[in-house]
């Protein structure tokens, strides 16, 4: 079996052992030193490279507590209406970071309108939808509805991939499917009742490490 022994100035050594079966393998090391809490890395063919380990770097969140209404359309030729006061921006550390979006949205509408559609939107750029087809538009969330003293929640999470270190704004866009209107954070009744508690709507992005 063979070793290569590194021994120390003073005393002691470092020894790296080859295993009993070995096949014909060569490692190469990174020419830097790293930085702390990095770790070597392969990319398969022996070229060794540090690396940093996934985490949370920066998190920012947003929660909305007042009330939106809209009766912009959002199908597949209209876009709906940005939903005021909620969105996050963020800058990122690194261009290789991911954005980790996670938001509840809560939410009702008139009799005449069946959901409340949403999109996340990236600055300008949809994002974490399916596309179009034919006359069904994709959307990041919907809300379904059938009781108009009562708003239910969606959850939206989509992983991001922005590829820039310029800040960038986090939004979510929603309208009803057919002609009415939509309420966000508070029932269609809204009356002064216990029945039609308002509940708030949060946005939350994350950059993750790659």
């Amino acid at each position: 079996m063979s070793k290569l022994r590194l021994t120390g100035s003073t005393s002691g050594f470092t020894e790296l052992t080859a295993p009993a079966v070995a096949g014909s393998n060569t490692l190469t090391l990174p020419t830097g030193n790293g930085t702390a809490g990095q770790f070597l890395q392969t990319n398969g063919s022996g070229a060794l490279s540090f690396a940093s380990a996934g985490k949370i770097l920066q998190v920012v969140s947003t929660t909305k507590t007042d009330t939106f209404t809209t009766t912009t359309i959002l199908n597949t030729s209209s876009g709906g209406a940005q939903i005021t006061g909620l969105t996050a921006t963020i800058t990122p550390t690194s261009a290789s970071s991911k954005i980790l979006v996670i938001a509840n949205v809560s939410g009702n509408g008139t009799t005449n309108v069946s959901q409340v559609l949403m999109r996340l939107y990236r600055d300008s750029t949809i994002i974490g939808t399916p596309a179009n087809v034919s006359n069904r538009p994709g959307v990041t969330g919907r809300i379904y509805f059938n009781d108009p003293n009562a708003t239910n929640v969606v959850s939206i999470m989509h992983l991001d991939s922005p590829a820039t270190t310029s800040a960038i704004t986090y939004s979510i866009y929603a309208g009803p499917d057919v002609a009415g209107t939509i309420y966000i954070n508070r029932t269609q009744n809204d009356s002064d009742q216990a029945n039609s508690a308002r509940t708030p709507s949060v946005i939350t992005v994350m950059e993750v490490a790659a």
